[in-house]
């Protein structure tokens, strides 16, 4: 069965949408506000290389606790930034598409839906308390996690942002890299 396998973030959306997505929280849910010193810490020691990836990002999706309805949120939020997806997208899209991104599933699943994306594999996050109940769905994570749900699957086409989705690129006939709405190849290495 070949399939087109797409990152989210940055590729298909303008953004990030873990990103935009606490930023948006941190407008709508004042008491979001008390974890400011906490977040800030946590971020530096990411960026110091003192906490690892999945550390950073659990820590920094406990903000979930704080905003109650997280449907709703989410709802809320993709009806505010749903036009951030990228126009190229509509010209490549077929029924039988793979997203696989580093952010949570919860969230990115309902933009996907609009999109008519029925396969959509994030990064296992719980929605009430923001922990992870798997690996981050990031680099060979992706293969992994692709290869659970499609084990025989060729990827005729694979579109990311990031170089960090090598080992997935290196699957697919053609990858695209997208930078803004252009898509570039890849990389001759892997064709």
């Amino acid at each position: 069965m070949p399939v087109n396998v797409y990152d989210f973030d940055n590729t298909i959306l303008r953004g990030d949408s873990s990103a935009r997505f606490f930023a948006f929280c941190l407008r709508r849910y004042p008491r979001m506000w008390t974890d400011i010193p906490a977040q800030a810490v946590n971020g530096l020691l990411f960026v110091l290389k003192l906490r690892p990836k999945l550390a950073f990002k659990q820590r920094m999706f406990g903000f979930l606790r704080k905003i109650g309805d997280v449907d709703d949120a989410v709802d809320a939020f993709w009806a505010e930034n749903f036009s951030r997806v990228k126009p190229w997208y509509a010209r490549t899209h077929r029924p039988d598409d793979v997203v696989i991104s580093a952010s949570p599933e919860f969230l990115i699943r309902p933009a996907c839906e609009k999109l008519g994306i029925a396969h959509v594999l994030g990064s296992p996050v719980d929605r009430r308390t923001g922990r992870f109940s798997g690996p981050n769905c990031h680099g060979e994570e992706k293969v992994r996690r692709f290869r659970e749900v499609f084990p025989e699957a060729k990827v005729e086409e694979f579109y990311s942002d990031s170089h960090s989705d090598d080992p997935l690129a290196r699957l697919a006939d053609v990858a695209w890299l997208v930078k803004g709405e252009r898509l570039l190849p890849w990389n001759a290495r892997y064709r």
